[in-house]
């Protein structure tokens, strides 16, 4: 396949990266098929309205192995469409594939385009994860989603416990377990600084040691800690320190009893770094290791063949909250109709220090958030991530408005409707578990009102709880009421960058 021709000037969707070798982090913007340019970088998925009916398609790849990454460019003939661009090996920029593949034979991946009536009718599909082989993992019992809490994103802080500055130590991770265990969160991930030579920077250093915790930090104790409070320990790790001492560390977290592990800033998607991928994935399953691959380029369904493979980045996430004013509403609703379309996303919600977009101002420690708390909320019923961290630092939950539904709403699940949606504008999304519906509805930085039909919920009589925006971004109105689905459509009213949550759950007759 060397490219797409497109029938008419579509609008799309489009993330340019401009360069190979990023991590797969911007903002899918609205662009005319026409102002796609020969030196775009795009990143997959380019989505794309075929008519003024609604009709989408979205550009993939599916079943990427000893091969590499795809990027799509503007054709040079100036065309309406697309052409393929292959990102290059660093030991030599002028190939992307050498078909030394260890004597396998070297195939193709999936090009894909995926079609669907309205935009949201393809946030359902399993269709990327669909054409990659099935798993081999005989046992997968210990393939647990869940929630976690986690340090990195509040600076390790804990105003009521840890001081500003602080690092990982025995200390804090007692602070963040307790909190865990408190919000019946099933892990914690233990961030950058635990091991000698991560100093919470993010960067490799060449003395980095992931079989060395850092003094003041009593790693197996902590295990033990966690264990004891039924939460389990994730460990992050920068991929070149994990991949130097691969074999001997994992296993080691093994026998330790950690989790799962957090891989970090690969930054690149050529031939060889899609091979250390396949051989993290299957050397953690090995040890039993779940993993939230970071700096981590778009999902292409590995998942099914690594169902250790839990969740991944490759998105402009709550982190930018951080450094940066790019995490605005606009922003997280595109997300649905485009980067989640290929996989779990790694968002890292949560966030409860919440300000109107005029308050918000970007600060490392203890962020603050330009959504409502309500929008918050729903990210973990619209924002699909079978391991899905609870951002924020311990103090920031005890006893607020809201906090219920971050403990009930859970991070797998059996069904999933979209009643309704616009690309950067809104949407609805309703997933089971079990017996139990979610539902989470989002608005960028337009207020609106939001009619979810009832038509999903299965016979008898629901209680529904609602977690509404209230009279200001970091407040929630909690209501409940006895609905059925033939009730009158639910009308959610919707701040300015805000959004709602629900939970339903039937009723015994």
């Amino acid at each position: 396949m060397t490219g797409f021709a497109f029938a008419g000037d579509y609008p799309c969707w489009s993330l340019n990266l401009g360069h190979f070798g990023t991590s797969h982090e911007g903002e899918f913007d609205a662009i005319p098929a026409s102002r796609l340019r020969s030196h775009n970088r795009i990143e997959l998925p380019l989505v794309c309205q075929a008519d003024a009916k609604g009709t989408t398609l979205a550009i993939a790849e599916a079943d990427l192995r000893d091969y590499a990454g795809l990027y799509l460019a503007g054709p040079d003939s100036g065309a309406l469409g697309v052409v393929a661009k292959l990102s290059p090996r660093l030991d030599d920029p002028s190939l992307a594939v050498s078909l030394d593949a260890g004597g396998r034979d070297v195939a193709t991946p999936w090009r894909v385009v995926m079609l669907g009536a309205q935009p949201g009718a393809l946030i359902s599909s399993t269709l990327i994860e669909n054409l990659n082989p099935p798993g081999t993992i005989a046992d997968t019992s210990w393939i647990r989603p869940g929630k976690s809490a986690w340090d990195w994103w509040s600076g390790w802080r804990a105003p009521d416990a840890i001081a500003a500055g602080a690092t990982t130590s025995t200390a804090s991770l007692k602070r963040y377990i307790d909190h865990a265990q408190s919000m019946g969160l099933e892990y914690m991930l233990v961030d950058d600084g635990w091991y000698h030579g991560s100093t919470g920077d993010g960067q490799y250093h060449a003395d980095a040691n992931i079989l060395q915790p850092v003094a003041g930090l009593d790693l197996p104790a902590m295990v033990q800690y966690a264990r004891e409070r039924d939460v389990g320990l994730w460990l992050w790790t920068h991929w070149r320190a994990l991949d130097a001492h691969m074999d001997e560390a994992l296993a080691w977290y093994e026998q330790l009893g950690i989790k799962g592990i957090k891989v970090d800033f690969m930054d690149r998607d050529d031939q060889q770094m899609v091979d250390f991928y396949h051989r993290l994935l299957a050397r953690a399953a090995a040890h039993h290791l779940l993993v939230d691959l970071h700096g981590a380029y778009h999902p292409t369904g590995l998942s099914r063949t690594y169902p250790n493979l839990l969740t991944q980045e490759g998105v402009l996430g709550a982190e930018y909250n951080k450094w940066s004013t790019r995490a605005t509403a606009g922003h997280n609703l595109t997300l649905p109709f485009t980067r989640m379309l290929l996989g779990p996303m790694d968002y890292t919600p949560g966030g409860f220090r919440n300000v109107t977009p005029a308050q918000f101002k970007p600060r490392n420690d203890l962020p603050l958030v330009m959504t409502t708390r309500a929008q918050q909320l729903a990210m973990y019923v619209v924002y699909e991530s079978p391991f899905a961290v609870v951002a924020d630092s311990p103090d920031a939950y005890a006893g607020a408005e809201g906090v219920q539904f971050l403990r009930d709403v859970p991070a797998r699940w059996d069904e999933t409707r979209v009643p309704g949606g616009a690309i950067g504008e809104h949407i609805l999304v309703a997933r089971r578990h079990g017996r139990d519906w979610y539902v989470g509805a989002m608005t960028n930085e337009q207020s609106r009102t939001l009619q979810l039909p009832l038509d999903f919920l299965g016979p008898g009589r629901w209680r529904a709880t609602l977690y509404l925006d209230g009279a200001a971004p970091d407040r929630v109105d909690v209501q409940t009421r006895e609905v059925d689905a033939r009730s009158a459509p639910l009308a959610l009213t919707l701040a300015g960058s805000g959004g709602a949550a629900v939970r339903f759950e039937p009723l015994r007759p």
